[in-house]
């Protein structure tokens, strides 16, 4: 059945899989943040500079390349083309393993090889990919235990990502693939590095298999069945589970401790998938070579919010760079948040190191068709975060099949158009630029919080029955609010072991928290720093048991008010200094009836009944204080609030006095010196006032004075670096 030296292999991944556990194990956390940062740091200097001695640009520049599905043999017309654009890496292969193992133990590397040995010659670096997150029809037919079980019953052959991550099976096939795959390419001096899988979670499983694995973990978790039962409250509804082996499958739980904590492991899951696969490939590759794997992001046609499937942070300790994709609205919708959110995001993954953008759309759907200007400015953009490569999916358009009409920089004519045009004035820009653009670093001084717990907790209910607001509907508007005032943020989440270093954290509806997690936001206000929560944080524990205290729960000392009661508003303001609108827009979804304690009411209810209660409070606590807001507030009120937050914070206002749609983000380059990026996101001519000590435009290439007049044209971009004297 298996070859006898894969049959140890394949019970290690069984044995791996009942207990939660990787093969391999996993990478430690740094725990000192700041020390984190300079050693990752340190790290993707080191892999990027590998790359760029061979290659030209230290700013890898590229696009997904597939030569298996092109209608025609036009590889060196590709390169040449590529080599025009300034395309300096491709990433190759992570979807092709029906090509590469046509047959169960028969493998085809001509394109593979074709490929390399042709980018090779080029000057073009590749990153192969590990074909393992769309199954061939020989494995689905061999093993349909391979296809994933889910609540709606076994998946069917046909969509990519349909198969089970911890099947036996598949896992002795993907493993067998990788390894022969890595062993084929590893000494090709053009393969830079490698990605394990693609925008991988867990897909919903839930078979036999993963249940009892689930049941496992209970085991593990919880010291006894009376413990389990009474952290998830099963006496109601006759839920109690008096015998493990009477543990009831997952998909019929209406529970939200039980669900919560299946999210939880499916999640774990994923971080153990990748890391057993991120193992097998640095077994195999060269020292120099780079692992990385593509995040993605909540999708709501666009790249949107925190994942709700895939523990980023966890998941990438594993990795040597994290990589993530980033989708976005288009044309007149064009704004920049989700490049500058998933951006954060990515660059917090490993403590502040620069990240690998592997997916970002060229044409990609109608509506996203960029106007002329936006895919340079986009480009920047994701510079301006961090991103160490700028990678387009995909270089041509398919002829065929699903995402016919989802379009790379080519179309299907395979003719240079206008956003391949726009795409070689990047590329040329960045071969010159580079040396002064690579190793951005940033030390911004107000984080997001976000927790994946608290998300599937919030998710569970809503806002009550029937209501369909997300986690992400409530943290986008905050983390928004501050990109659009020029406030950078990076993104923290529980694992993340020092707050110190941030003098303000907004913190958007924790409402799953263990005391531990809760404790150590409230020590980092006693030590002096500054708060902003929101409504329904802190109301649950860490398994969704709501806490019979005073709400918000184990933040009520430190909030200086607490509520018992909560309202579904309707045609609500609010009314306090500073605050007054007469918009009954301002109150939207949740009221939460506060009464201080010992903090000042910043705001209240402007109505009859519940004026009496306040909206916003603040309170001092130790030596920082928390700004409380018990209701979701419009965007513009948001604002206000955040601004008057970072006020008080003492926060450095880099981009002071400049407000969407004129975005400046900055940091530090490797020469040690302020690189600043003004992004103009809209499509009329803006003028300013250079905010910053006197500098070089590097793309104009002219002297820029300390208040001197610079002018954007629409979409556009300029990037100063800074005097030797500043």
């Amino acid at each position: 059945m298996f070859p006898t030296r894969f049959t140890s292999r394949l019970q290690d991944a069984r044995t791996a899989i009942e207990v939660r556990k990787p093969v391999l194990p996993l990478c430690p956390r740094i725990a000192n943040v700041a020390v984190s940062a300079a050693l990752v740091l340190s790290l993707s200097t080191a892999f990027v500079a590998a790359a760029a001695d061979r290659y030209p640009g230290k700013i890898l520049y590229g696009a997904a390349y597939y030569e298996e599905y092109a209608p025609y043999d036009r590889l060196d017309a590709d390169v040449e083309m590529m080599k025009s654009a300034g395309i300096n890496v491709v990433r190759i292969a992570e979807s092709t393993w029906s090509t590469l193992e046509p047959q169960d133990g028969v493998f085809d590397y001509s394109h593979i090889d074709r490929v390399i040995r042709a980018m090779d010659k080029a000057g073009i670096a590749v990153i192969v990919g590990t074909p393992t997150y769309a199954i061939p029809t020989w494995l689905a037919r061999k093993f349909p235990d391979v296809l994933a079980i889910t609540p709606g019953g076994p998946n069917r052959y046909g969509p990519r990502q349909n198969m089970d991550i911890t099947n036996p099976h598949f896992r002795f096939y993907a493993e067998r693939v990788i390894r022969r795959l890595i062993e084929h390419v590893k000494d090709q001096p053009a393969v830079i590095g490698y990605q394990v899988d693609n925008e991988t979670k867990s897909y919903h499983v839930s078979g036999p298999g993963v249940q009892r694995g689930f049941v496992a973990s209970q085991k593990k978790r919880f010291p006894s069945l009376a413990a389990l039962n009474r952290a998830y409250g099963l006496d109601y509804w006759s839920s109690r589970i008096n015998a493990w082996e009477d543990y009831p499958s997952v998909d019929g739980a209406v529970n939200a401790s039980i669900t919560s904590a299946f999210a939880e492991y499916q999640r774990g899951l994923v971080t153990d998938y990748l890391a057993w696969q991120a193992a097998i490939v640095r077994g195999l590759k060269r020292p120099a070579q780079f692992i990385t794997q593509n995040f993605d992001l909540d999708w709501r046609g666009y790249s949107y919010g925190i994942q709700t499937e895939v523990d980023h942070f966890a998941a990438a300790r594993a990795l040597d760079i994290a990589g993530i994709d980033i989708y976005h609205p288009g044309q007149d919708h064009l704004t920049g948040t989700e490049i500058a959110l998933g951006g954060d995001l990515a660059r917090c993954m490993r403590g502040g190191q620069n990240y690998l953008l592997m997916e970002t759309q060229a044409q990609g759907f109608p509506q996203w068709t960029p106007y002329p200007g936006q895919l340079r400015l986009q480009a920047y953009s994701h510079l301006a975060s961090g991103a160490a490569m700028v990678s387009y999916w995909h270089w041509a358009t398919t002829n065929n099949s699903i995402e016919t009409y989802w379009r790379g920089l080519l179309s299907q004519d395979y003719a240079p158009n206008a956003t391949y045009r726009e795409a070689a004035q990047i590329g040329t820009e960045l071969k010159r630029l580079s040396p002064e653009l690579v190793g951005l670093q940033k030390h911004n001084q107000v984080a997001v919080y976000f927790s994946n717990r608290a998300q599937t907790a919030f998710n569970a209910f809503g806002l009550g029955w029937g209501s369909k607001v997300a986690y992400n509907d409530v943290l986008r508007p905050f983390y928004d609010a501050l990109y659009q005032a020029n406030i950078e943020t990076d993104m923290v989440d529980p694992s993340t072991k020092d707050l110190s270093r941030y003098k303000l954290i907004v913190v958007p509806a924790l409402y799953a928290a263990s005391d531990a997690e809760i404790a150590a936001l409230k020590d980092y206000v006693r030590a002096g720093g500054h708060l902003v929560l929101s409504f329904k944080s802190g109301f649950s524990d860490e398994n969704v048991k709501v806490r019979s205290t005073s709400q918000p729960g184990g933040f009520a000392d430190a909030v200086g008010a607490t509520y018992s009661q909560f309202v579904s508003p309707e045609k609500v303001a609010i009314q306090g200094t500073g605050f007054e609108s007469g918009r009954t827009e301002d109150v939207r979804w949740w009221m939460e009836l506060l009464e201080p304690t010992t903090a000042s009411v910043l705001a209240s209810y402007d109505h009859p009944v519940w004026g009496r209660y306040a909206a916003i409070s603040r309170n001092k606590y130790g030596k920082g204080e928390v700004t409380y807001v018990g209701f979701m507030p419009s965007d513009k009120l948001i604002a206000k609030i955040l601004e008057g937050a970072v006020e008080r914070a003492g926060v450095t206002r880099l981009g002071a006095g400049y407000h969407f749609p004129l975005i400046v983000r900055s940091g530090i380059n490797a020469q040690n010196k302020g690189i600043h990026y003004l992004l103009n996101y809209s499509p009329a001519t803006l003028g300013l006032t250079y905010p910053f000590g006197a500098g070089i435009d590097l793309l104009s290439g002219k002297a820029i004075s300390e208040g001197g007049w610079i002018e954007l044209k629409s979409w556009g971009v300029a990037i100063v670096e800074d005097s030797p004297a500043h």
